[in-house]
């Protein structure tokens, strides 16, 4: 079923050629006469997405936008602007508009602006049937609906009963300790001592001691003996986040009591008999601290006898619609705040940011988000700037869009730009005035103004 889209614009002949043209790209089209009309139709029925002037009678093209947002935030508005109109393309930008466009329209420029909608439509349903249907959130409190996702806790279900070694790889902020806990809960230990210890928190003595606790006296300040981690956890399962930390020194110890279940605290000749799961995690590859002598390859095969990967959020992107409503209903719960979904144009960064910290940055993000959202919708105004940035920067930017991040823009900026994009468009400097709608006499000002001649002889 194609795409509905409903173009508003009291200039009937202008509608007419817009529909034509969508038309024959393959969408179902509805007209609406101004922002009354519009407002009404789209309360009616949800379209996948509104293409609409700025400059009506009656209701005009900024209040109806705000309408339609206040209703139905998740239909992405296109605006449509004459040159002189910038500064209230931005005002409706910064209230929810998806992306603006300068008139005359550029029909390649307005075609691949649409396609961009519409996939926001389509992951914004998908994300929803995926929600109903399909989504991985259970007991173990992981979140997606991804392919990858679902392979991965089809594994945890598989190996948790059994007892062996589990070694968990992945960047940081992946949720590897997320994992490590699901394991455990679906093991035969769940109702034993979980034990978790950051082996690169502590320098070597402490962590030795940490482990396998030590009697009185054996070092300065042991003025009682202790126990480890290890016999804590005796009968349940000790998860050692990122192993890959422990020096050479300690390895040997760990490899036997992986081996034998056999310990001896510092200062002791006294074995102990621990029966322990090892659950075990790391962001570096330990192949290569093989190959380079810095981890025992005896250890690595131990820990690794079954090994569970935990992709990046970059690898799962289909996850972040649900990860994101996760954690904006978890923090709006926190700080008491009414928060009901998202603005298109901020499900679209969230979606398209690389996330080089993963989930850990994904959940600070909303968290920050959810502190300076003054409406019930999230827009990109409460995200941080270089995630809006980085989000331009890797989707590129068409001639009537905002190349800067809504927090930082400015008009000049943008006016600079757009008589940029028409010198480079037009050949002769009438038709690039009468593109943007002002007379030449006015375009030579703003390329004096701005420098442009200057920049184009060079």
């Amino acid at each position: 079923m194609p795409a509905h889209i409903l173009i508003v614009d009291d200039d009937g002949s202008h509608r007419t050629v817009l529909r034509t043209i969508i038309e024959d790209w393959g969408y179902e089209v509805s007209e609406a006469p101004d922002g009354e009309t519009a407002v009404a139709m789209t309360q009616e029925r949800p379209y996948d997405s509104v293409l609409m002037d700025i400059r009506m009678g009656g209701m005009d093209g900024i209040t109806a936008q705000k309408q339609i947002a206040k209703h139905n935030p998740s239909i992405p508005v296109l605006i449509m602007t004459a040159y002189s109109s910038i500064n209230t393309a931005v005002l409706a930008l910064k209230q929810g508009a998806y992306d603006y466009l300068i008139k005359p329209l550029d029909f390649d420029v307005l075609k691949l602006t649409i396609e961009r909608m519409l996939d926001h439509t389509r992951l914004a349903e998908e994300n929803r049937s995926l929600k109903e249907n399909n989504s991985v959130k259970n007991q173990f409190g992981m979140v997606g609906s991804s392919e990858r996702m679902h392979e991965l806790v089809e594994t945890v279900t598989t190996v948790a009963p059994t007892h062996a070694p589990v070694l968990i790889t992945g960047e940081s902020g992946t949720g590897k300790e997320l994992v490590a806990k699901a394991v455990y809960q679906a093991s035969e230990r769940s109702n034993k001592p979980f034990v978790t210890i950051n082996c690169a928190a502590l320098s070597e003595s402490l962590l030795e001691s940490e482990l396998f606790g030590h009697e009185k006296g054996a070092f300065t300040g042991a003025d009682k003996r202790r126990d480890g981690l290890f016999w804590q956890a005796n009968g349940g399962t000790i998860f050692m986040d990122e192993v890959g930390e422990i020096p050479l020194s300690l390895q040997a110890k760990l490899l036997r009591v992986l081996q034998q279940g056999e310990l001896q605290r510092v200062g002791s000749d006294a074995i102990l008999h621990v029966d322990i799961r090892v659950i075990a995690a790391t962001n570096r590859d330990l192949q290569e601290e093989v190959a380079n002598k810095t981890f025992r390859e005896d250890l690595f095969y131990r820990l690794n006898v079954i090994g569970l990967e935990v992709p990046s959020l970059r690898e799962r992107q289909a996850d972040i619609p649900l990860l994101a409503e996760h954690f904006m209903n978890m923090y709006a719960a926190k700080y008491g705040k009414n928060i009901v979904g998202f603005s298109p144009q901020a499900m679209d960064a969230l979606v398209n940011c690389p996330w080089p910290g993963n989930i850990r940055e994904l959940e600070n993000t909303m968290e920050r988000a959810v502190i300076m959202a003054t409406t019930e919708y999230i827009t990109d105004r409460e995200l941080p700037a270089n995630l809006r940035k980085a989000f331009l920067e890797q989707t590129g930017t068409n001639a009537g869009s905002v190349e800067l991040p809504l927090g930082d823009v400015s008009l000049e900026s943008l006016e600079k730009r757009a008589v940029q994009a028409a010198l480079k468009k037009h050949k002769k400097k009438v038709d690039a005035a009468n593109a943007l709608g002002i007379t030449r006499a006015t375009l030579h000002s703003k390329i004096k103004k701005y420098g442009l001649e200057e920049s184009k002889r060079k």
